[in-house]
């Protein structure tokens, strides 16, 4: 890793600015526990969220029912996804944000995104392609680019895909792995037939 990575890597494990100087609304409800895996030779990133109860316990990235499925998408195993020369990590939210009224996962916290994203990709310049993992990641990767709907940006892949900003990675945006976007998957067969090929395809050649 470089010096330039490894510095920022520390600073955000030592990050405390959601549980003691939140922007807006209430501080994290429990120790920080920032999960983010950058890297200065992966030329693949996996942009999502935020940890769930899960990660947030293991420390470990996608150590969950979501994470199978993502790597079955990518056409790799665990060796590979988590081979940090490989495929680097960076969700929208690097600490679990809780959860709320319902049980549901809260979104990710903005400082995270305002403190570090422009830092860390300024600093990984090799990255080749970005899976853009939900809404917020497609929000911040996409910009215009970005559809109203979820559905509508992923719909949308081939263009974001084929039209990469000047000196800017490549951009797959996908929705989240998740057991409840099963219903999401059923009602979009194109997604499996048409997207997952070219994304194994380009996880394939990128990883070699």
């Amino acid at each position: 890793m470089s010096r330039t990575l490894d510095a920022l890597l520390k600073e955000i494990r030592a990050c405390r600015i959601c549980r003691d100087e939140p922007e807006r609304g209430k501080r994290l409800p429990h120790e920080p526990n920032p999960v983010c895996v950058p890297s200065s030779r992966a030329r693949i990133c996996i942009s999502g969220q935020a940890p769930g109860t899960r990660v947030h316990s293991s420390g470990r990235p996608f150590t969950d029912p979501s994470g199978v499925r993502l790597r079955d998408w990518m056409g790799i195993g665990e060796d590979l996804f988590y081979d940090h020369d490989r495929v680097a990590i960076v969700p929208m939210g690097f600490c679990f944000p809780g959860l709320d009224a319902k049980g549901g996962d809260l979104p990710p916290r903005r400082e995270c995104r305002v403190t570090w994203h422009d830092r860390l990709f300024a600093a990984m310049p090799q990255v080749e392609l970005v899976l853009a993992v939900g809404r917020y990641a497609q929000t911040y990767h996409m910009g215009a680019q970005a559809g109203a709907t979820l559905t509508e940006t992923v719909m949308n892949w081939r263009a974001v895909y084929d039209s990469p900003g000047e000196g800017r990675y490549r951009i797959l945006p996908l929705p989240h792995p998740s057991w409840r976007n099963n219903s999401w998957l059923k009602k979009n067969p194109w997604f499996e037939t048409e997207l997952l090929p070219v994304l194994r395809g380009e996880v394939a050649r990128l990883i070699a």
